[in-house]
């Protein structure tokens, strides 16, 4: 029950988020006692990674909107005479005009019952067919998205957090054994080899997908709200093996850089070895990428070659470089990966080395992609947080900041059960502040689609690859499009189909801003009779759309009379990578905790002493049970790794 939690904490952490999940592991691991609550029944926000059942239910909650504010006041007999209330907003506002879509074959009515349905599914409107993924999985129940109860506060020795995503439990198959990467860390890792090893010849007509199949397969699934890559030379894969948390991870090499030129996607050659051994390339132009690549990865030490356009845009500046206009479009869309009207030269040349720099520390491309959805990366910082004592409690809506008037600081909690909960600091994710809190508050939106489709944008013989492709404006004004698509072998989707995330920042409703880049690239169709050109292009079988709030570069002071002590937590932004997170957690640890180190590594189990008394404390929990311990190959090989990277990386 709810009452039998501790009154006391060091750090209470609202919202299970990236930033405040990192945030929660740096405090355990300095020994803080912390409180990690979540009004949500699932791990991650709109960082969370759903199964097909799962997002039908997000998607129905959020067209819903229903208010879940309970009318009851018998909370505020906790509050004193000396204190003041900062409520805490019960309805999430982050999500908006969410719109799906079912493109795929119809099945007919017996083949829906065996599904589950009682009636036949309609073409749009996935989201009614909730029961149907319900009663699918009732023969082969999910895994519980919160096996941390919300009553029931759990420690690490005695539980993990459990996947939303569902089905990480998978048997490893013949199938799908050899697309089971290499554990991030592994100096001699190269990912690209399993992926080559499970792909298989592409058949000239792609299978019939219908949408009872992607129902009853719903568990292989794991779609991300967010759609990002990790850059290899970034902020959250250096913390992720500083940490040790990249035990807790697999992760798989982005292996196709694409473009879209002249309404053709094409393979963009980024590294030495691809430009040399490209086709779409004369040797002309070989020379001049290869010589202007060589000059951005040390462009600093050659200012008279660039500064006199700083004040120009970095597609002018490329205009000047003698690059043919097709070297102009790969460098712009495809490597720096910037807006064609906003960014400065600096800033391209700053993108475009960036991109080199991370070429080559896991495979021949700049991006890593984690098993099972980019919603894996915040639990495993709530894992390592687990691990080091912190309690998670799921479904566990808080009522209201407790501010003393006299000190202006923050004294407590007071959850939704009625109990008051005291700590040193709290963090609390954006969208959890009501509205008298953000009415200074501006917010950006990003637009959002999800697609599942019946095959690649670039069919070739290794279908088994992990694609990024940046879609140019298709009007002026219009933003680029970031297109990520993930193969069956990333754990995200089922076989046969290929999962597709679309992003760019709003303009519009994300069906406005995402549609006409869809029309592009794939084939919406329903009808059996289409053009040769539709059938070239990969059928949509089922969509999403939405805009989702960005709240990251908010300053504090932008929130109405926030305590000192009190922290706030952004969602999600509009960039590729994840350095905003990583760089919010850390400038919020080390305003609380200035002199401890944030996020030292974590002892490794085979590392751990045991004594008369037993484990240490620092390495309470980190016991080899099952219960601790649930994929011995994963953490070893993961912690090896991670050892072996950090020994390169010194002598490098």
């Amino acid at each position: 029950m709810a009452d039998n939690l501790p009154c006391e904490f060091d750090v209470v952490v609202i919202g299970t988020g990236l930033p405040e999940s990192i945030v929660a592991a740096a405090c355990a691991r300095i020994g803080q006692s912390v409180l990690h609550l979540d009004s949500r029944n699932y791990y991650g926000g709109n960082w969370a990674s759903f199964s097909f059942s799962g997002l039908l239910s997000w998607i129905k909650e959020n067209q819903q909107k229903t208010d879940t504010s309970d009318e009851c006041e018998d909370w505020r007999k906790l509050i004193l005479d000396n204190e003041e209330v900062i409520s805490l907003s019960k309805k999430d506002k982050t999500i908006q005009n969410v719109e799906d879509f079912c493109f795929g074959d119809q099945d007919s009515a017996k083949d829906v019952e065996e599904a589950g349905a009682l009636s036949k599914l309609p073409v749009f409107g996935a989201a009614e067919a909730e029961g149907v993924a319900e009663e699918s999985e009732k023969d082969c129940p999910p895994t519980e998205s919160a096996d941390t109860e919300s009553r029931e506060p759990e420690k690490a020795a005695d539980t993990e957090p459990a996947s939303a995503a569902e089905g990480k439990d998978e048997e490893i198959t013949p199938e799908n054994e050899g697309s089971r990467s290499t554990a991030l860390g592994d100096s001699t890792l190269d990912l690209g080899k399993a992926e080559d090893a499970s792909s298989e010849i592409s058949a000239p007509e792609p299978k019939r997908i219908t949408y009872s199949q992607i129902v009853r397969e719903g568990r292989r699934f794991n779609i991300d709200l967010v759609s990002k890559l990790l850059y290899s030379r970034g902020l959250l894969i250096d913390l992720l093996i500083k940490s040790n948390v990249s035990r807790y991870a697999e992760f798989k090499n982005a292996t196709r850089i694409l473009a879209f030129r002249d309404g053709k996607v094409e393979q963009v050659p980024c590294s030495r070895a691809d430009v040399f051994n490209s086709r779409q390339l004369t040797m002309v132009e070989k020379r001049m990428l290869m010589k202007f690549l060589t000059f951005c990865l040390e462009y600093e030490q050659h200012p008279d070659e660039y500064q006199d356009y700083e004040s120009s845009t970095f597609a002018q500046f490329l205009r000047t470089r003698k690059l043919t206009p097709s070297l102009q479009h790969f460098i712009l869309h495809s490597i720096a990966m910037v807006s064609e009207t906003d960014c400065s030269t600096l800033e391209g040349l700053q993108a475009t080395k960036k991109f080199l720099q991370c070429l080559g520390r896991y495979g021949n491309t700049p991006f890593l992609f984690p098993l099972y959805g980019q919603g894996e990366i915040p639990q495993c910082f709530c894992r390592m947080c687990a691990v080091f004592g912190g309690i998670y409690c799921l479904r566990h809506p808080v009522q209201c900041l407790v501010v003393d008037k006299g000190s202006g600081r923050c004294k407590a909690i007071v959850d939704h059960f009625g109990q008051r909960i005291s700590a040193k600091y709290f963090i609390v994710e954006d969208s959890y502040l009501s509205d008298s809190v953000c009415t200074n508050v501006h917010y950006r939106q990003i637009s959002r689609a999800v697609l599942i489709t019946d095959r690649s944008v670039l069919n070739t013989d290794s279908e088994q690859q992990v694609s990024i492709l940046t879609v140019p404006p298709m009007e002026v004004g219009k933003p680029a499009v970031c297109v990520i698509e993930l193969c069956s072998s990333t754990m995200t989707c089922m076989k046969d189909t290929y999962l597709v995330h679309l992003t760019c920042p709003s303009t519009n409703t994300a069906r406005e801003d995402l549609e006409p880049a869809v029309q592009k690239l794939f084939n919406l169709n329903t009808e059996k009779e289409t053009e040769n050109e539709e059938l070239e292009k990969p059928k949509v079988l089922w969509a999403v759309y939405f805009n989702m709030r960005d709240s990251s570069g908010i300053d504090k002071s932008s929130y109405n009379s926030l305590p000192l002590n009190v922290y706030v937590c952004s969602g999600p932004d509009s960039a590729l990578g994840n350095d905003c997170a990583v760089k919010q957690a850390e400038t919020i640890f080390r305003e609380m905790f200035p002199t401890e180190e944030f996020c030292p590594p974590s002892p490794n189990p085979e590392d751990i002493i045991y004594d008369e008394d037993g484990i240490a404390p620092e390495e309470a929990g980190l016991s080899n049970s099952p219960e601790t311990k649930p994929d011995t190959s994963v953490e070893e090989g993961s912690s090896e790794g991670s050892a072996a990277l950090k020994k390169e990386d010194n002598e490098d």
